[in-house]
């Protein structure tokens, strides 16, 4: 790995049950992640993805990358426009720096209405791996 490097792009079709399912795993039980009537109250178009499972799938993102020695050190995230039901959610990564072992990678996640998600991930990968 080395720092310039970009990671393949990965597609994630956004389901209800993707974030259900993201919301109910992490315990998160607004009814904004999973019951459309009281997230129309509150003024949004349907359910959305909380930040939980999208740092999950950021990770996720990595470590299908990087492999499964590697090891997550830091994920920092920042979440812009809602990934609703219906939509497709692209992550894109570049390594930014490289010191030995371990890389900072900036990861940022588009969808059909704009960025979700920007941040970036510290990982470690174990010296055979990266060879």
């Amino acid at each position: 790995m080395r720092a310039g490097d970009k990671l393949p792009p990965l597609e994630i079709e956004i389901t209800r049950t993707l974030i259900v399912a993201g919301a109910l795993a992490s315990r998160d039980y607004q009814d904004v992640h999973h019951d459309p009537e009281p997230a129309r109250e509150k003024g949004s178009p349907d359910i959305f993805m909380n930040i939980l499972t999208t740092n999950g799938l950021v990770g996720r993102y990595i470590t299908d990358h990087f492999g499964p020695a590697a090891l997550l050190r830091r994920v920092a995230i920042r979440l812009g426009a809602p990934n609703y039901p219906g939509d497709t959610m692209v992550l894109r990564g570049t390594v930014e720096e490289v010191d030995g072992d371990t890389a900072v990678v900036k990861v940022t996640g588009e969808n059909g209405i704009g960025t979700h998600v920007t941040g970036r991930v510290t990982v470690t990968v174990p010296a055979e791996v990266t060879s």
